[in-house]
C-alpha cells in the first residue's frame, strides 16, 4: 500500500476529518493531495501525520509478518474453528494496525471475510465501506479478494444477484494473477452456492462440479460432501431424483467418515425436502424431527429452515395441532435473535398462524401487504409460486373468485421465471 492511502485509510478508522488530521501540519488541500497520491510528501510531514495517526513507519517489510498474515488468511473458512480464527487475528491485529507495511492492504481486505464468519455483519459493512475510499488504489490481487468478499457480504445480506455479479469479477481477476488451487476451488463452491440460491441450476452443476473435483484432488472431504449436497439439490429441482439420492448418499458418506455432524444433518434437510417434492409427507416429517432431535449439530438458521419446513408439511397434511406446536416453537427461537437477519423465516411462521388461526383479515393485509411485495424485491420466485398460489387457494375457499384468480396467474407467472432461470 503506498503512503498516501495508508494514511487516508487510518484516518478513515479513526475518524478523523482532513482537517482535523492536518491540522498543525499541513493543509487540508495538500493533506487531500497526499492521501489521493497526486504530491510525493517529505519525509518529515509523512512522519508527523503517521505520529498523530499513532502509527509507526517500518523500514522494511516483515517477512515473518507476511507469513503469519497468509496463515491466518488461510483459516478464514467456516470448517475452521471460530476460536482459532479469532485468537489468530487478535495476536496479528496490533502489530498490523500501528505499523505502516505493505501487507497490511490484504489484512484490511480479509477482515471483511472475518467479520462474516464471525457473525458481525455490521462491521462487515464498516469496513467495506472504509475500504471503499482507497479501493482505486488496489492491484489485481488485492482486487481479487475485494470483489470476492464483497460478494460475501452481499451473500450474507442475500442480494445474490449483486453477490454472483462481484464473484463474476473475481473470477475474471483470478485469470490475471496466481491463486493457490484451494483459493481457486473456494471460489467455484462459493459461486455454486450463490447461483444455487439464484436456482440457477445448471450453473450450479457446472461450478460444483469443478470444485468437487479440486477438492477431491486436495482430499478435502469435507468440500466434497459438500459440493454433492449442492449437487443433490440442483437434480432435485429438475427432478432428476435418483442422482439427487445419490450425491446426498454421498454427503452423508464423506460426513459420517469425518464425524461432520452438522453436514448429516444438512443433507437430512435436503432429503426432507426431496421428499416433500415427490409428496412423500412423512418420510419428509421423519427427516426434519431427525435433525431438530440433534441439538448441537446445527446452527439457528437450519433449525428454523426444519421449523418452517415441518410446518408447512404439518400444514399440508392437515396435521393443525402439530403445525401450530412448530409455529410456537419457531417464534420462541426467533424471540431470541435479531429477526431482521431471518425476516424470510418470520414471515413464514406469520404467514401460517394467520393461515391456521382463521384470522382472514390478518393473513391478507400481512402476506399481500408485506410478504408478497418482499418476495417479489427478493426476485425469490419459487416461494412466490407457494405463497401466492396459498394467497389465490384463500379467496377461492371464500368465495372471491376475482381476487382467487389474480393471485393464481401471479404463481403462474413466477413460475415463468423461475423456469427461465
Amino acid at each position: 500500500m503506498e503512503i498516501g492511502p495508508f494514511i487516508k485509510l487510518h484516518r478513515i478508522k479513526q475518524n478523523m476529518t482532513q482537517e482535523e488530521l492536518a491540522e498543525g501540519i499541513v493543509s487540508e488541500s495538500y493533506l487531500s493531495k497526499i492521501e489521493n497520491r497526486r504530491t510525493e510528501p517529505s519525509a518529515d510531514v509523512i512522519n508527523m501525520l503517521c505520529t498523530k495517526l499513532g502509527v509507526e513507519i517500518k523500514g522494511e517489510e516483515d517477512t515473518m509478518l507476511k507469513e503469519k498474515c497468509q496463515e491466518w488468511f488461510d483459516m478464514l473458512f467456516e470448517v475452521n474453528s471460530k476460536e482459532d480464527i479469532s485468537n489468530k487475528y487478535q495476536e496479528l491485529q496490533e502489530i498490523i494496525d500501528n505499523n505502516y507495511s505493505h501487507t497490511q492492504v490484504l489484512f484490511e481486505i480479509h477482515k471483511i471475510r472475518y467479520y462474516l464468519i464471525m457473525d458481525e455483519v455490521n462491521l462487515a459493512l464498516k469496513q467495506v465501506n472504509n475500504l471503499k475510499e482507497i479501493s482505486n488504489t488496489f492491484d489485481n490481487y488485492q482486487l481479487y479478494f475485494w470483489m470476492k468478499f464483497k460478494g460475501n457480504y452481499n451473500s450474507v445480506i442475500e442480494e445474490f444477484g449483486q453477490a454472483i455479479r462481484l464473484y463474476k469479477l473475481a473470477e475474471e481477476k483470478a485469470n490475471q494473477i496466481d491463486i493457490s488451487d484451494d483459493e481457486a476451488a473456494d471460489l467455484k463452491y462459493t459461486m455454486a452456492v450463490t447461483y444455487s440460491k439464484l436456482r440457477n441450476t445448471l450453473e450450479v452443476i457446472d461450478y460444483a462440479n469443478k470444485a468437487l473435483e479440486a477438492y477431491s484432488k486436495n482430499y478435502n472431504f469435507i468440500r466434497c460432501a459438500q459440493c454433492h449436497i449442492l449437487l443433490g439439490i440442483s437434480y432435485r429441482r429438475i427432478r432428476i431424483y435418483d442422482k439427487a439420492i445419490k450425491n446426498y448418499n454421498l454427503a452423508q458418506h464423506l460426513a459420517k467418515l469425518n464425524k461432520k455432524d452438522d453436514l448429516i444433518q444438512l443433507t437430512n434437510i435436503n432429503l426432507g425436502h426431496l421428499y416433500a417434492s415427490k409428496g412423500d409427507t412423512q418420510k419428509a416429517i421423519d427427516c426434519f424431527k431427525e435433525v431438530l432431535e440433534d441439538e448441537e449439530a446445527l446452527g439457528l438458521k437450519e433449525r428454523i429452515l426444519s421449523i418452517t419446513s415441518l410446518v408447512k408439511e404439518f400444514y399440508r397434511s392437515r396435521n393443525h395441532i402439530e403445525a401450530r406446536k412448530m409455529v410456537s416453537e419457531g417464534n420462541k427461537l426467533l424471540s431470541e435473535i435479531d429477526k431482521d437477519r431471518f425476516k424470510f423465516f418470520d414471515y413464514e411462521l406469520r404467514t401460517y398462524k394467520y393461515a391456521l388461526d382463521q384470522e382472514h383479515e390478518l393473513f391478507e393485509s400481512f402476506v399481500i401487504g408485506e410478504f408478497i411485495p418482499y418476495l417479489k424485491k427478493q426476485k425469490n420466485y419459487a416461494n412466490l409460486v407457494i405463497y401466492a398460489n396459498m394467497v389465490g387457494k384463500h379467496f377461492e375457499d371464500i368465495k372471491k373468485y376475482k381476487s382467487a384468480t389474480e393471485y393464481y396467474k401471479l404463481a403462474n407467472y413466477s413460475y415463468e421465471q423461475l423456469i427461465r432461470i
